[in-house]
């Protein structure tokens, strides 16, 4: 029998508990459910108003997996759920506004990925993203120093940026904006990308060529076009063990590339809780408007 939970006056089916979804570790469903019960706060703000698509692993990282952007059959009438613009017309999302549909979320078993933009603005981003994707044997150590050059850079641009892990090898920087649209985003994005390759060539390729990627760092800019998304801070990833996409302070940056160890970069779902009573929501300045930077104008 399905076990039925109140979650702030809705009635959620939470099922297979017991269900062991990360083996090397025995991380179970009820686990992930506790996890993402106990860090809302912090990723509900990242969530919020933001279309999401889901990487539903209801068997864990070795059993399929399927991205599923469009509303799930059998969702409740009470989950929120926004119209956005594709290139073949109009379709619906999730909005996962509250804890109450969040834990309906977290039940289907997912990685939650958001875009750039808000629900009320599409393809209007609100905050740049450049993932920082390793090639082996480079990893994340060679991604801190990217991150570096990445953070100065932007810097002398009058932009803040803020970094997490991806929750696998690499890093994310996030920048908050003044709105632009998504393709400004984009083309500043790549000229970025361009530039650390041609200051950093022995360490950086802007393209996604697998030929070009072994050994160096792929600033991948790609993912501030509209119609692309990024993990979300504080998602669970599909991964051998319950890995999660961690925000790190710059100090911890700099710590992994001077120390030149990659684990100093891996986080858990149970490193979620201790690190937000230590430091907060390290990726709380992104929501706060204040923040924002404009883009350079013009930039070539």
């Amino acid at each position: 029998m399905t076990p039925i939970t109140e979650v702030e006056g809705r009635r959620l089916p939470l099922s297979n508990l017991e269900k062991v979804l990360y083996p090397a570790t025995g991380f179970t469903k009820g686990e992930l459910l506790h996890y993402y019960a106990t860090t809302a706060d912090a990723l509900l703000a990242h969530l919020r108003d933001r279309p999401v698509s889901f990487l539903r692993f209801p068997d864990g990282p070795g059993g399929q997996r399927f991205f599923a952007k469009n509303v799930p059959p059998g969702t409740p009438a009470w989950v929120k759920t926004a119209e956005v613009p594709r290139s073949q017309g109009v379709t619906r999302q999730i909005l996962v506004q509250d804890l109450a549909s969040l834990m309906w979320s977290a039940n289907l078993v997912t990685e939650f990925h958001t875009p750039q933009w808000r629900a009320d603005a599409p393809a209007r981003a609100d905050r740049l993203v450049l993932d920082l994707d390793p090639g082996e044997p480079a990893d994340v150590v060679q991604c801190c120093e990217v991150a570096l050059w990445l953070r100065s850079r932007l810097a002398a641009d009058g932009l803040d940026s803020y970094a997490k892990t991806s929750g696998s090898k690499g890093l994310h920087l996030l920048i908050p904006l003044a709105p632009v649209p998504s393709e400004r985003a984009s083309a500043y994005a790549k000229a970025l990308a361009r530039e650390a390759e041609a200051d950093l060539p022995d360490l950086v390729v802007h393209r996604m060529t697998r030929s070009l990627r072994p050994g160096k760092v792929f600033v991948d800019h790609s993912q501030n076009s509209a119609a692309k998304t990024t993990a979300t801070p504080y998602t669970l990833r599909a991964r051998a063990e319950p890995t999660v996409s961690t925000p790190v302070t710059w100090d911890e940056v700099e710590a992994c590339r001077r120390r030149g160890d990659a684990g100093d970069l891996v986080f858990l779902a149970d490193d979620i809780a201790p690190r937000l009573q230590r430091y907060g929501d390290l990726l709380g300045p992104l929501n706060d408007p204040d923040r924002a930077g404009p883009l350079p104008q013009p930039y070539r």
